[in-house]
């Protein structure tokens, strides 16, 4: 079983750590898991351009959880034709914040994928993302 071993002579086991990680609220859990991954990038390739580590920085962020919970609920109710006339004016507003994030992702994995001389499709395998479903 694999362990994980501190400066100050504490080992613990992966699946205690794991058990403690499983506590964090949500956004922390998203922050560490975006730390994690930077982690991950810098021993694939120690020798990261600062730019391609903030491109990879800008792309793993996500909206804040309040955020992105209030849009999944609206969509619901969107979908589901039981939603007020205020409710579809904060949807609206929501789905502009939404479609500005994934644009400037977008952006993001284009300009990571034009320094690394490779496709857009190339790159998204390579960080092992996939389109997201589109609702209707």
């Amino acid at each position: 079983m694999a362990t994980v071993q501190f400066k100050s002579e504490i080992s613990i086991e992966l699946d205690q750590l794991l058990a403690g990680v499983a506590q964090l609220d949500t956004p922390d859990l998203e922050k560490l898991l975006i730390q994690v991954r930077q982690v991950l990038a810098h021993r694939k390739n120690p020798s990261l351009p600062t730019l391609e580590i903030e491109l990879l920085q800008k792309i793993n962020q996500t909206l804040p959880d309040e955020l992105q919970q209030q849009y999944n609920d609206l969509s619901k109710k969107m979908r589901s034709g039981v939603i007020t006339s205020n409710e579809h004016q904060e949807l609206l507003k929501l789905i502009d914040i939404v479609e500005q994030n994934d644009g400037d992702r977008l952006q993001y994995l284009i300009q990571l994928s034009q320094l690394r001389n490779i496709s857009l499709p190339e790159l998204m395998q390579q960080l092992d993302i996939h389109p997201q479903p589109v609702h209707v």
